[in-house]
């Protein structure tokens, strides 16, 4: 979400993110890392229903009250964020007698806008600590039948927990709006960084890195059932150390997923499960690193030499967390980034984000995208109907080639990664050389500027929801009313 995407987003009808979706009813609603359980709208809610359910997951409609992730102490509910002082920041502004809301902030700038709302840097006032605030005019996603998707990206932002995905420090509402209270990241989006790169495009080594730090956010999310759908440059952000966090969830998909160890490392090799189903993980739950977790809970349970595991000639088992199984007909995600089942209606699943990330990877290393036709009509029939082609230059290996051809199969079932997700991925020679476990610690290939904070010193009226307002007022037209955002006939 930034002032400098392409305009060809789009949405058809209500693009409800729980648009015929295969789910297990027990296991759509995931609880969110606080005590409280907000409802979600099941696939069939009728839409004159959404403005109530949101509200039961966002508070009361009246008035402005504060919704803080961590409003009881000031331990972090987020491990990888342990030491992040702005949840001792939210914590402190939390505890007062007023509820957290829009006059605990003070607006900087507005960062970017998109289809369901503007995002600001704000600084919480009297703590030095800054944020990314995403704010939702209510009235405007209520006239577009977009309640479920701010409620289900909100959802989405509190389960996540992971270095390369966004943490959600605090919500809340107010009369008018909706506003989520995010992490800043200094460095803009790849899509701008892109563009200021020699011919603009990436050299196949910053490419890699930035790939696979996408990989490892796109399996997390995968494990946790949510397919994310809008995978392009522009909303892979860019922090102050150089790494990347995937951001805009709003067209997101959650489903059900079953986490399984399959006990083959090979990538054209039988994948055996090693649980069986009385024992498999089913839900949404959150990913853990440590293999016990995942292993049956049993008195006489079978020494690691029984899965290979004390044998360094045997393969190690693997995590397979791809939910398969979850068909939507939503016809939602940007032009030169749709999967050709999206494009036919024919329904689809976890395997478009691994075609989005076959254009994405393409992008990085070309410059464009590899369907752009003369317009938005010409580009979904190349998807369609247009073999893919690489240009003359620039020259990219073999093995880029060969990885960008797997994602980029057209029928999904015959796609890279289709059943075996990221797993196989990494196993590709183009991430040969890739230490998975210390991607983190990798020197990025680019390291933003520090933000002199002190030139937003200047004192602000305290009314910031009137001052959204008027922007909001602005811009409104702009971002709904956008000819990007059109209905298409299906082909």
């Amino acid at each position: 979400m930034n002032e400098t995407s392409r305009e060809d987003e789009m949405a058809k009808g209500n693009a409800n993110p729980c648009e015929s979706v295969s789910v297990n009813p027990h296991t759509f609603t995931c609880p969110l890392p606080t005590s409280r359980n907000p409802n979600v709208t099941s696939p069939g809610t009728k839409t004159s229903n959404a403005k109530s359910s949101l509200s039961q997951g966002w508070g009361s409609s009246s008035g402005s009250r504060s919704d803080s992730l961590d409003s009881t102490s000031s331990a972090p509910l987020k491990p990888h964020t342990g030491g992040d002082v702005r949840w001792d920041a939210i914590s402190c502004a939390n505890s007062r007698e007023s509820p957290l809301g829009l006059t605990n902030f003070r607006l900087l700038k507005r960062l970017g806008y998109g289809d369901i709302g503007s995002v600001y840097l704000v600084e919480l006032r009297g703590s030095n600590s800054f944020f990314a605030m995403k704010v939702m005019d209510k009235a405007s996603l209520a006239s577009r039948n977009k309640l479920l998707r701010a409620q289900t990206e909100r959802e989405i932002l509190g389960l996540l927990d992971h270095p390369f995905l966004p943490t959600l420090y605090s919500y809340f509402e107010t009369d008018k709006f909706y506003c989520l209270v995010m992490e800043f990241c200094s460095g803009g989006n790849l899509h701008s960084l892109r563009q200021k790169q020699p011919n603009k495009h990436f050299t196949e080594e910053a490419a890699r890195f930035y790939a696979s730090e996408v990989l490892l956010a796109l399996e997390y999310l995968h494990m946790l059932g949510i397919v994310y759908r809008d995978l392009k440059p522009e909303n892979v952000l860019v922090r102050e150390e150089g790494h990347i966090m995937l951001s805009d969830f709003d067209l997101s998909l959650r489903c059900s997923v079953n986490p399984t160890l399959v006990k083959s490392s090979s990538t054209h090799a039988t994948t055996d499960s090693i649980l069986d189903d009385e024992n498999a993980v089913r839900g949404c739950i959150q990913p853990s690193g440590f293999l016990p977790y995942f292993l049956p809970r049993q008195k006489n349970r079978k020494s690691k030499s029984d899965f290979g595991l004390g044998n360094s000639s045997n393969s190690l088992p693997e995590l397979m967390a791809e939910p398969t199984n979850v068909r939507s007909m939503s016809f939602v995600g940007t032009h030169e980034y749709l999967a050709p089942e999206i494009i036919r209606g024919e329904g689809h699943g976890s395997a478009v984000d691994w075609w989005t990330f076959g254009i994405f990877l393409y992008e990085l290393l070309h410059g464009t995208t590899p369907f752009k036709g003369a317009g938005n009509r010409a580009t979904l029939f190349n998807v369609v109907g247009q073999p893919l082609k690489f240009p003359d230059g620039p020259q990219v290996s073999s093995t880029a080639k060969d990885l960008i051809k797997g994602l980029l199969i057209k029928e999904p079932q015959k796609r890279i990664a289709y059943k075996r997700g990221a797993t196989e991925i990494k196993q590709h020679p183009f991430f040969e050389g890739v230490n998975w476990a210390l991607v983190r610690c990798t020197t990025p290939p680019h390291v933003p500027d520090p933000v002199d904070f002190k030139q937003f010193a200047s004192k602000d009226p305290p009314h910031s929801d009137k001052k959204i307002g008027d922007i909001t007022d602005k811009n409104q037209t702009t971002s709904a009313d956008s000819s990007s955002y059109v209905e298409f006939e299906y082909f």
